[in-house]
């Protein structure tokens, strides 16, 4: 067979630039998905085109009730909205597979007609004994092409006969083929390692690999993203549109996505779903950035995109073909930052469905505003707060050792409670904040020749009841002049 080359200057005719995202409808969207789904996003924005939801529902038992509702809702939440697909219409559908079936039959048969595809009726365990066979024999397990060249007379036979038979696709028995992918360019892969992939299954309904690409062609897709996983799959998707006589659309083979020791992400190990993120309280700006970043790369040393900004300066040419390395903390680093632009407000208002709503209902908004300011800078999702500001709404029980700093004794630590409880005393209500705090109490401590430390450790905890906290004049400030008399009189009572 003469090589087909699939050349990287053969484009689409097309006035429009059309990309899809085509998900199995299993659930919940798998960081990976999202990648992709984002990157097809950012790309028909780039390219001024339109983005079209799919559901590739062809493998009935892995479908999740509910799974398109829960799909579109996640994707909307993340701020990635369609111009086509099942919940919205559109001109090209319908955008569900299974509702495409007739598609399907039509141009299985024409393959069929020109002997471009054949029906197939070895039986499972045939092709069980098969496969053990080649194993044993060291061989790459494949379809040994039995039924290929059976006469017409005989596929009659066989069906009148009533029996079971897929359809596949008649590949190639010598050459190369050579593809193209729009980041690794020329791919060139032997027509003998090629399988007679199935096509049509036993039940009618058909395969990922045909139907996606009768859509594709069909739905005047113009660039298809997907995971390099796919890659060895290319060729035969390329044969498929050979066989058809369509041109194919750019494919871009995105980079896989690791865990930092070099796996690939696995629930074991740890959240891959973007639903677990929202609900640990990451933004959808923060996982956008981060998510973006996975593969691409803009120009200059910008590393904080607005998803504005993304759907303008996203290119082809920024992403690469190495892995990507999915690192917790990066995104932990990227949500806590845009945790810190949200205005006090606006975080409260994030943050309060992971609080104790009882306990809300006992503070009003501007001392709740001041528990949030407290802990806004060591947060790292919403989820964060309910540790971070636990010890406001209800003093920790704490060991009395708690409060001893370094070699003081417990009469020198309660002597120096005494003493900063009546000092705090003084200040009067309308100047209880962390500057004037912090000012008058520091200057007291030079003028008096106190330690600070001796003071300060105390304090601290006497307001906290923790070994780790925030400073004590931020504390103080946070829980008001009566709340903050109360601790120290509880750390004096210790």
């Amino acid at each position: 067979m003469s090589i087909l080359n699939i050349l990287k200057d053969k484009t689409l005719n097309k006035p429009r630039p059309r990309l899809r995202f085509a998900p199995s409808p299993t659930g919940f969207l798998h960081l990976g998905n999202f990648r992709t789904v984002l990157f097809g996003y950012l790309l028909a924005k780039s390219l001024k085109g339109d983005f079209i939801l799919r559901l590739e529902d062809t493998d009935q038992k892995r479908e999740v009730e509910g799974a398109l509702d829960k799909l579109v809702e996640i994707l909307n939440w993340i701020g990635i909205n369609f111009d086509e697909g099942p919940h919205l219409g559109g001109p090209y559908g319908p955008y569900i597979q299974t509702q495409r079936l007739d598609i399907y039959n039509k141009h299985i048969n024409l393959l069929l007609e020109q002997g471009k595809a054949y029906r197939c009726f070895c039986s499972e365990e045939r092709l069980s004994q098969m496969r053990a066979t080649q194993e044993a024999n060291k061989q790459a397990p494949r379809y040994d092409r039995a039924c290929r060249h059976l006469s017409t007379e005989e596929v009659k036979q066989k069906i009148a006969n009533g029996e079971k038979y897929v359809i596949r696709q008649a590949m190639p028995l010598e050459g190369e083929i050579i593809v193209h992918d729009e980041i690794r360019g020329d791919i060139k892969f032997k027509a003998t390692d090629l399988d007679d992939q199935v096509l049509i299954k036993s039940n009618g309904v058909p395969t990922y690999q045909f139907a996606s690409v009768v859509d594709d062609h069909l739905m005047e897709i113009t660039h298809v993203t997907r995971g390099d996983e796919w890659l060895p799959s290319f060729p035969k998707n390329i044969l498929l549109y050979q066989a058809f006589n369509w041109i194919p659309p750019k494919f871009i083979h995105l980079p896989l996505i690791l865990n930092k020791e070099g796996g690939k992400l696995s629930k074991r190990q740890g959240d891959v779903f973007v639903e677990q993120y929202r609900d640990k309280g990451y933004l959808s700006a923060a996982i956008i950035n981060f998510c973006a970043l996975l593969g691409w790369h803009g120009q200059g040393d910008q590393e904080i995109y607005s998803l504005l900004e993304l759907e303008k300066d996203f290119s082809l040419e920024g992403i690469g073909a190495s892995p990507a390395i999915f690192d917790a903390e990066k995104l932990d680093y990227y949500n806590g930052l845009y945790l810190r632009r949200l205005s006090d407000e606006d975080l409260l208002k994030a943050a309060r469905p992971y609080l104790d709503q009882e306990l809300l209902t006992k503070y009003d908004e501007k001392q709740l505003l001041n528990f949030i300011s407290l802990a806004k800078d060591r947060m790292k999702k919403l989820s964060d707060i309910t540790e971070l500001t636990g010890f406001l709404f209800s003093l920790p029980e704490y060991s009395k050792d708690l409060l001893i700093w370094k070699d003081l004794t417990e009469e020198r630590v309660k002597e120096n409670l005494k003493l900063l409880k009546e000092k705090l005393e003084s200040i009067n209500e309308q100047n209880w904040n962390k500057e004037y705090l912090e000012e008058n109490i520091m200057n007291w401590l030079k003028e008096s020749g106190k330690k600070n430390g001796d003071f300060l450790w105390p304090m601290r905890v006497a307001l906290s009841g923790l070994k780790n906290s925030p400073g004590p004049f931020e504390i103080a400030a946070a829980l008001r002049k009566g709340n903050s008399l109360e601790r120290m009189e509880i750390a004096i009572d210790k």
